[in-house]
């Protein structure tokens, strides 16, 4: 049986934050009447962008860190991946919900995303160079 407890434990808690943006989207969609789209409605339009920019880019970062557990890379590097993706996604949406305008919690959860992706990235080409 394969068992992978930390990418198992990130996507968990990954998931329930995706839950949680889309029942934004729709509460947003509510309050202002819209029934497709953003209406044309900023704070409709910022959460639709805060669920969407989430699953752009947390699905990439998911399968790199179940790459990364079933390659063997050190545990604690896994869970430093996992939890700063946490920290990033958390900052992007909070910025992207609450800031019509670049906000340091958007740039900052970027940078820590794409961090994430390329430190595993990075972590599993070496593993096939090796």
């Amino acid at each position: 049986m394969l068992y992978v407890p930390i990418t198992s434990f990130y996507a968990s808690l990954l998931a329930v934050m995706f839950l949680y943006l889309a029942i934004q989207v729709i509460v947003q969609r509510k309050e202002y009447g819209v029934a497709l789209g953003d209406g044309g409605e900023k704070h409709v339009k910022q959460n639709i962008r805060a669920h969407a920019n989430f699953a752009e880019y947390v699905p990439m970062a998911l399968l790199l860190l179940l790459l990364g557990e079933l390659n063997a890379i050190n545990p604690l590097i896994l869970h430093i991946c996992g939890a700063v993706l946490i920290l990033g996604r958390v900052l992007h949406a909070y910025g992207q919900r609450h800031h019509v305008a670049e906000s340091w919690q958007r740039f900052v959860g970027t940078l820590l995303t794409y961090l994430v992706i390329f430190t595993l990235s990075a972590m599993n080409l070496w593993l096939f160079y090796r």
